[in-house]
Formats: structure tokens, C-alpha cells, sequence
């Protein structure tokens, strides 16, 4: 029997909307543009809300991050869903296991970094990025 992990439900789910479905198996994994070993995958885009809020799975391979970055207008809330890592948010330093949640208000610098293994975070943007 195959070992099911959460990340897979997300991976495979579908985002059902008033007017549409969407199939996440065919929405595509992209290389994020700034940071090395981050891919992302939309779940709910902005053009798909009127810009109110986004979603995406984030993979970051095992000694990979997402080196330090703000947004100026987006709250943003991540889950760690499978995977370890240290998130840095503001002053903290915080080793984490899946089952932590992050909340970084806009203008707050942060950092996600992998160890162990590669990490998957569920982010969502509200507005959206």
C-alpha cells in the first residue's frame, strides 16, 4: 500500500468555486523567479477572487529557502504540511515541524528554510500576491 501524505490531498484536490471547479493535478509546479530550489503551485489565484486573496502550495527543496523578503500589503498565512525547517519572522528564530502556523502581517521580513527534508507550506495571500 502506498504511504499517503497530506501534501498529496492537497496536490490532487480540487478547488470548487460558485461557478467552476478547478483540478489541481492539472495546474502546474513553477520555479519561483528569485529563489533557487522554491517551486509553487496556484490553488486559488488572485485573477480567480478579484485580487481579495490567493493560495498556493510551496515546496522548498531540503537546504533550500525563501531568503529574507516582505510584502507591503499582503497578510500572509503559511502552514507547514509536511517537512521541517527554521522560519525566521521579524526577531524569532523558529525551528518548526508540519503542524506550525505562520502569520506575517505586511512589511514584516521573513525567512523559510529547509532542513531534513523537503518542505511543502500551504500560503495563503490576503490581498492577493
Amino acid at each position: 500500500m502506498k504511504e499517503s501524505r497530506i501534501v498529496d490531498l492537497f496536490d490532487e484536490t480540487k478547488i470548487i468555486y460558485p461557478e467552476k471547479e478547478v483540478d489541481a493535478k492539472e495546474t502546474a509546479w513553477y520555479e519561483h523567479p528569485a529563489f533557487k530550489g522554491v517551486f509553487l503551485k496556484d490553488l486559488v489565484r488572485g485573477k480567480d477572487t478579484g485580487g481579495q486573496f490567493s493560495c498556493h502550495i510551496v515546496m522548498i527543496e531540503k537546504g533550500c529557502e525563501v531568503g529574507n523578503h516582505s510584502h507591503n500589503v499582503q497578510w500572509e498565512f503559511n502552514e507547514a504540511i509536511d517537512g521541517n525547517g527554521v522560519f525566521i519572522l521579524g526577531d524569532k528564530e523558529i525551528r518548526f515541524n508540519a503542524g506550525y502556523s505562520f502569520v506575517t502581517p505586511p512589511g514584516v521580513e521573513h525567512t523559510v528554510i529547509a532542513e531534513g527534508k523537503d518542505l511543502y507550506i500551504l500560503a495563503k495571500f490576503v490581498p492577493a500576491l
